[in-house]
């Protein structure tokens, strides 16, 4: 499938912000971006290969289970059954080009779920109908809102036996507002859809469509007070008249509309693709991207506009690695007409990359394109250059240009990482980083180094979001890369700090016959709020330490600060501020203020009344309702906090509550346990406190220890 053909007119203004100067292009226009996202299990990449199959895109569906769709291509997924990356898709559907992204479901895989947002409009959160309310519909559908897109619900699963659809909306009304209406209803047992929004008649499996048509109609004329005036005279407003209150209502979050669809039986299917044709925003019609120009330490918000005649500007939100054809970046272009042969600048970079082959893909398809415009997704393979949030442009004055930054979890899950054959050291660091590259949460350390954080020489430290993230990672090494690996259990990403103000003092002197080593330092530490992270002032007067010198202190107070000074963890959340010290004339050099920097703030740290702090994971637990009290008690014997309770579907109970991290290892074993095997959960990081004393004790003492040995 190609794109479609550039046409040579221009229509009339656009209507939404950051764009109404700019002429609309017809092939814009008739462009689509869709993200699927939601939990595991809700039939994301099953409702992908149903648009494909309706629009024409594919001949046959394909199957999970045969490892036969479009956008779970990857070995590991088809075994594993589940999707592990983001996939590209696109089809054509009356004319326009719909550019879809299948996210994985899984939260520890939520860095290839939330970059995805950067690229498209719209959202599909999808629903499992069974399951109920999970938490990746909420935390999707908090960071849809955050980026000012449009959501979408769709509840799929629809006809599966023992679902209470008008139940799940009145869930999904409670959590998400009243602004969450049906586009269409459930009829027939589930085995078809009846539209609420074009259509204000017909039967449902339940409530009233005329009452659901005219709820939609009054949500969308409230923006607008004219149309409030007219439905209020008629009593009715024509859903074909409401283009411009139903795109602001979008922009706005005022609308969040609620498709049903089975995309096992391609119920809804037919008359979901006619909402993402007729409803949802084309490139103009949506919230503009949230770029900034950042020179030095200011940065200021800067409008992009959709014109296809200015310089290029594009993004990569997706970097994907292959052992045999090299790496490939996922873009997607914002302004200008990105063309093959093109010359790009990538960031900063003075040197421009030529792009000798341009890509749409299809799964694991590459289908070559000339040009991409605006609003398109699109890929570039064998540029080494090229890694996530990479800015491409072709035009200087942009190399300070920045997407707004994704909030993404921090990886608190960590494992020891060494080959299994001696001198495979650098090459197993090479195979890390590529993959490493493709998931933005997922962290790479060398062992050994000044980091403190424990491993031993030759080992590498990764950190990922769970247990499951950091085991698929092993399986793409073992697999794809045919790397031998020996692991250790996994390690807690503890951090220190300070609880009170104190000072430190350093001479380092040192004589050797020739030159010597000189420089003394003076330093204060004080606590900052938890997250502050590190600051660092220069409040020297009179010159004892010369100005040359300062960043070397710098140097050395940094180190400290990484390698640990109680247990070995890295040092956050204080102020450490240089107020004298001494330098001579002839010995004084940095490597001498580099080590009295070091040693005055670990003299400082150890005075200042130092703690060390655990990662804290907010819970949610899935289970049986009989095992309520099992797991709650489970959960308060491990230092935990049980938030609350609430029921999810018949029979299932969900569980809330924060713990730390390192009283959930192997935490699905004990659950399984409690539960039959029926008990699934999901964890994401929450917060630092301290830990209790005796633990605190017990990591100092195996620190010092080996420090000893």
């Amino acid at each position: 499938m190609s794109p479609s053909p550039t046409p040579d007119s221009e229509g009339g203004p656009a209507g939404s912000p950051g764009s109404a100067a700019v002429p609309q292009h017809p092939g814009i226009a008739a462009i689509r971006t869709l993200a699927l996202a939601g939990p595991a299990g809700a039939g994301k990449t099953s409702l992908a290969e149903a648009l494909l199959l309706k629009a024409g895109a594919i001949k046959n569906a394909g199957s999970i289970e045969k490892g036969s769709t479009v956008s779970d291509h990857d070995p590991l997924e088809k075994r594993m059954q589940h999707s592990l990356q983001a996939a590209q898709m696109h089809l054509l559907h009356d004319g326009l080009r719909i550019h879809l992204l299948d996210t994985p479901g899984a939260p520890d895989f939520i860095g290839q779920a939330l970059p995805a947002l950067e690229a498209v409009e719209s959202v599909a959160i999808v629903v499992n109908a069974q399951n109920g309310l999970e938490l990746m519909v909420k935390r999707m559908m908090e960071a849809a809102a955050g980026r000012g897109l449009t959501r979408l619900i769709v509840v799929n699963k629809i006809d599966a036996p023992g679902v209470d659809a008008q139940a799940l909306l009145g869930q999904l009304q409670e959590a998400f507002g009243r602004e969450c209406l049906p586009l269409n209803l459930p009829a027939a047992g589930g085995t078809r859809v009846q539209d609420c929004f074009f259509g204000c008649s017909g039967d449902s499996d339940f409530g009233s469509v005329e009452a659901a048509h005219r709820a939609l109609v009054e949500q969308v004329v409230e923006v607008d007070p004219d149309f409030v005036d007219r439905y209020l005279n008629d009593g009715d407003v024509p859903a074909s008249e409401l283009h411009a209150p139903l795109e602001q209502a979008f922009r706005e979050g005022h609308l969040i509309p609620v498709c049903f669809v089975s995309a096992r039986t391609g119920a809804g299917v037919a008359e979901l693709l006619d909402v993402i044709e007729k409803l949802l925003p084309n490139p103009y019609e949506a919230n503009p991207p949230q770029f900034l120009r950042r020179e030095g330490d200011e940065a200021e918000p800067l409008v992009i506009t959709m014109d296809p005649a200015r310089h290029v500007v594009a993004h990569v939100f997706k970097i994907q690695s292959d052992p045999y054809l090299g790496k490939l970046a996922m873009l997607r272009v914002h302004q200008g007409t990105l063309r093959k042969n093109a010359q790009l600048y990538v960031g900063h970079a003075r040197k421009a990359v030529r792009v000798a082959h341009l890509f749409m893909l299809q799964g694991k398809e590459h289908v070559e394109i000339e040009q991409a415009l605006p609003g398109d997704l699109c890929a570039l393979a064998k540029l080494e250059e090229l890694h996530y949030d990479a800015v491409l442009h072709d035009a200087q004055e942009d190399e300070h240009l920045h997407l707004a930054p994704v909030a993404l979890p921090t990886p608190v899950h960590g494992i020891a990482i060494r080959p299994s054959r001696h001198g495979d050291e650098q090459r197993l660091w090479e195979v890390l980083s590529r993959l490493v590259e493709e998931d933005p949460c997922l962290r790479l350390e060398r062992g050994g180094d000044q980091e403190g954080l424990g491993a031993q020489g030759g080992e590498t430290l990764v950190y990922g979001l769970g247990e499951l993230h950091l085991r698929v990672l092993l399986e793409r090494l073992r697999e794809i890369y045919k790397f031998d690996v020996q692991t250790q259990p996994p390690r807690i990403a503890y951090r220190e700090t300070i609880s009170a103000k104190a000072e430190g003092h350093y001479r380092h002197k040192k004589q050797t016959g020739g030159a010597g080593q000189f420089g003394e330092v003076w330093l204060r530490v004080e606590p900052l709020e938890r997250g502050a992270g590190f600051e660092f002032r220069d409040e020297v007067k009179g010159g004892t330490i010369p100005g040359q010198f300062m960043p070397a202190v710098e140097k050395g107070v940094r180190q400290a600060l990484a390698q640990g000074v109680v247990a070995g963890y890295p040092v956050v959340d204080l102020r450490v501020t240089v107020f004298d010290g001494k330098h001579h004339s002839v010995d004084s050099k940095e490597i001498a203020f580099i080590t009295a920097g070091k040693k005055a703030l670990i003299a400082a740290v150890r005075e200042a009344r130092p703690v060390v702090l655990e990662p804290i994971v907010q819970v949610e637990v899935s289970a049986p309702e009989h095992a309520t009290g099992d797991i709650t008690g489970d959960l308060a014997s491990r230092r935990g906090q049980v938030l609350g309770t609430r029921a999810s579907v018949p029979g299932q109970i969900g569980v809330e509550g924060l713990a730390p991290l390192a009283e959930l290892s192997a935490y699905q074993n004990r659950l399984n346990a409690m539960t039959s095997g029926q008990g699934r959960y999901t964890m994401v990081l929450s917060h630092y406190e301290p830990v209790p004393p005796n633990t605190q004790a017990q990591l100092a003492a195996g620190y010092h220890l080996k420090d000893e040995e």
